[in-house]
C-alpha cells in the first residue's frame, strides 16, 4: 500500500482518543487506514493524564516504594532498584522481553495493536505522560508500525513480549514497516520528525502489561466473523436453490416457536432471498438434510453471539489493564491484575467454535449439491461439460477435497486455548489467560472457514447457473428465476468467475473471492 500520512486527511474523520470509548469498529477502521488517529486536546483530558504521572514524581522524591518504578518485575518485585537506577529500569525491561519469535503482525494488526494499547494508556490510570500518548498517536498518523512477532505471550501480566516491541520503537530501537518495507525505527522517527522517547519511570511497564494485542485481534476477528455470518446466510440461500430444496423451512412462524433472535434473524435473511410461501413449496421431498434444514440454527449461534462477544472485546477495549494503576484524584497506587486477558480468552475461544461450525456447515453443503445421488438432478461434481468431452472433465470434485481439508484443520484448532494455563515466571505468572494464543487461533479459523466460503461461492455460482438452465422456460431471462437477491449475488458472482464449463486452474478464483470476502466487498442484508 502506498504509504499516505493521515495527519492532514480530509477524507476521514479522525478517531479523538480520549474523547470517547472506542466501539470495534474505530479500531477496525484504523488498521485499514479508512480513518484517521488524534489525541484528544480537552484540558480536562490532558490535566488528568499529567496529575497521574505527577503524583508518581511526587512519589519517588518521597522515596516511595512503588512496583515496577523501584522495584524489580515479577517474582523480582521483592528487589529494591537504587535511585541512581531507576531511570533505566524501562529500557531494560523491553530489552529483556526482545525475544519473540514467529511470523510478524500485519501491517493491520500493527494498527489495531496500537489503537488498543493507545486507548487502555488514555483511561488515565496508568501514571504515563502526554508526551508518550502523543508519541504512539503519531506512530499511526505517519503509519510507522512496529513490527511484532506474533508468538510469545501467555496473556497474564498482559502481552509483554509482543508489546515489547512498541516500546522499543517509540525509544527508537528496532524495526518498524514504513510502506511495506523495514526501516530501523530511529531512522523512521527522525524522517517523521518524531524525537525518541526517554520513557519516564512506570512508563515501560504501562506499556507492555496489558491486553492490548490480544484485544487488538480480536476487534478484528470480530468484524470478520460478523461479515461471515451474512455471507454464509447468503451462500445456504444460494445452496438451497441449487439443491431445489424446501424453503418452507425459515417460515416465520416456525422460528416464533424458538425465538433465539440471532437464528430467527437468519431466518428471516433467508425468506428475504428465497421464496417461503405455500406456493412455493417443494413437494417433492417433506424435509431437507440438515446442512440445509438447520443453516439458521448453526449460523445462529454465531449470529446470536456476537452481541455479547461485542460487549466482552469493548469492555477490554475501553479499560485500563496495566498493573498497578494510578488513581490520579485519590492519590493511590493500586495493585491488581487487570492485565489478565481471561474476557477476551473466552470471545476468541467462543468464536472460533461457532465460526469453525460454520464451515463444518458450508462444507456438508457443498458435498451435497457435487454429489448426483443429493443434488436432485444436478451433474455430478457440477460439472458444465457436455457433450464428447464431458467424461474428461471433472467438474469441482477437487475443489470439495480442498474445502474439506480447510473445514478439518478449522475444526482442530477449536480446542480451547484458555485452558492450556502454565505457570511462569518463578509461579508468581501461576495462571494465565492465553488470550492472544486464543485470538490467534481465532483468526486462523476465520482464515479457513473464508476459505471454504470461498470455495462454496464458486460452487453455489456453478450450481445456481446449472439449476437456472434447467428451469428456464421459453423466453424468461434468467436472472428473473432465482429470488432478486440471488439474481444480483450470482451477477455479481459472475463478473469475477466464469462458469466451469471445461477444466481449470481454480486457485486464482478463490483467491481473488478471498479478496473480495476480506474487503467486506458484497452488501448483503444490512
Amino acid at each position: 500500500m502506498p504509504h499516505t500520512d493521515l495527519t492532514s486527511s480530509a477524507s476521514s474523520t479522525p478517531i479523538r482518543f480520549g474523547a470517547q470509548p472506542l466501539a470495534i469498529e474505530d479500531v477496525v477502521a484504523l488498521a485499514r487506514r479508512e480513518r484517521s488517529a488524534q489525541l484528544h486536546d480537552a484540558p480536562d483530558f490532558r490535566a488528568r493524564i499529567a496529575r497521574g504521572a505527577d503524583f508518581l514524581d511526587r512519589l519517588l522524591r518521597e522515596d516511595g516504594t512503588i512496583y515496577g518504578v523501584t522495584t524489580g518485575y515479577g517474582d523480582s518485585c521483592t528487589v529494591t532498584v537504587p535511585p541512581e537506577l531507576v531511570p533505566e529500569l524501562p529500557h531494560h525491561l523491553y530489552t529483556y522481553h526482545g525475544c519473540g519469535l514467529g511470523a510478524l503482525f500485519t501491517p493491520e494488526q500493527a494498527r489495531a495493536i496500537l489503537a488498543a494499547r493507545l486507548n487502555s494508556l488514555c483511561q488515565g490510570f496508568s501514571g504515563v505522560s502526554v508526551a508518550l500518548l502523543e508519541q504512539i498517536t503519531g506512530l499511526l498518523q505517519h503509519d510507522l508500525l512496529p513490527q511484532i512477532p506474533c508468538e510469545g505471550s501467555v496473556g497474564a501480566s498482559g502481552d509483554l513480549t509482543p508489546l515489547s516491541y512498541l516500546a522499543a520503537v517509540l525509544c527508537g530501537e528496532r524495526d518498524v514497516w514504513r510502506e511495506g518495507a523495514t526501516v530501523p525505527a530511529a531512522q523512521a522517527l527522525a524522517a517523521a520528525g518524531m524525537t525518541p522517547l526517554r520513557l519516564r519511570p512506570k512508563e515501560g511497564l504501562a506499556i507492555m502489561n496489558g491486553t492490548a494485542v490480544m484485544t487488538a485481534l480480536a476487534c478484528l476477528a470480530f468484524d470478520r466473523a460478523r461479515y461471515l455470518c451474512q455471507l454464509a446466510t447468503r451462500i445456504t440461500a444460494m445452496s438451497s436453490f441449487t439443491l431445489d430444496g424446501n424453503a418452507h423451512h425459515f417460515d416465520a412462524t416456525l422460528f416464533s416457536a424458538k425465538p433465539h433472535p440471532g437464528q430467527q434473524q437468519v431466518a428471516a435473511w433467508l425468506q428475504r432471498d428465497l421464496p417461503c410461501g405455500q406456493a412455493h413449496r417443494n413437494e417433492k421431498r417433506l424435509q431437507d438434510r440438515y446442512s440445509v434444514r438447520c443453516a439458521p440454527h448453526v449460523i445462529g449461534v454465531l449470529n446470536d453471539a456476537l452481541p455479547s462477544l461485542r460487549q466482552f472485546i469493548e469492555n477490554e477495549l475501553n479499560s485500563a489493564n496495566d498493573n498497578p494503576l494510578i488513581d490520579p484524584d485519590g492519590e493511590r497506587v493500586l495493585h491488581g491484575g487487570h492485565f489478565y486477558g481471561g474476557h477476551i480468552a473466552f470471545a476468541m475461544d467462543s468464536m472460533k467454535t461457532a465460526v469453525a461450525n460454520v464451515a463444518d456447515l458450508l462444507d456438508r453443503q457443498m458435498a451435497l449439491m457435487v454429489d448426483q445421488r443429493y443434488n436432485n438432478g444436478l451433474p455430478a461434481n457440477l460439472s458444465g461439460a457436455q457433450g464428447a468431452r464431458a467424461p474428461i472433465n471433472h467438474g469441482l470434485k477437487a475443489l470439495q477435497i480442498s474445502a474439506s481439508a480447510w473445514t478439518a484443520e478449522a475444526l482442530k484448532l477449536t480446542m480451547p486455548a484458555s485452558v492450556f494455563s502454565r505457570s511462569t515466571e518463578c509461579h508468581n505468572q501461576d495462571k494465565v489467560s492465553m488470550g492472544t494464543i486464543a485470538a490467534r487461533d481465532c483468526l486462523r479459523v476465520l482464515e479457513l472457514t473464508e476459505q471454504v466460503a470461498a470455495a462454496l461461492l464458486i460452487t453455489v455460482r456453478q450450481g445456481v447457473w446449472l439449476r437456472s438452465q434447467r428451469q428456464q422456460v421459453g423466453d424468461t431471462p434468467l436472472q428473473d428465476l432465482p429470488a432478486g437477491r440471488l439474481a444480483a449475488m450470482q451477477a455479481a458472482l459472475s463478473e469475477d468467475i466464469a462458469v466451469v464449463a471445461e477444466d481449470r486452474m481454480l486457485e486464482p478464483d478463490l483467491r481473488l473471492l478471498l479478496q473480495r470476502i476480506r474487503a467486506q466487498a458484497w452488501s448483503l442484508y444490512d
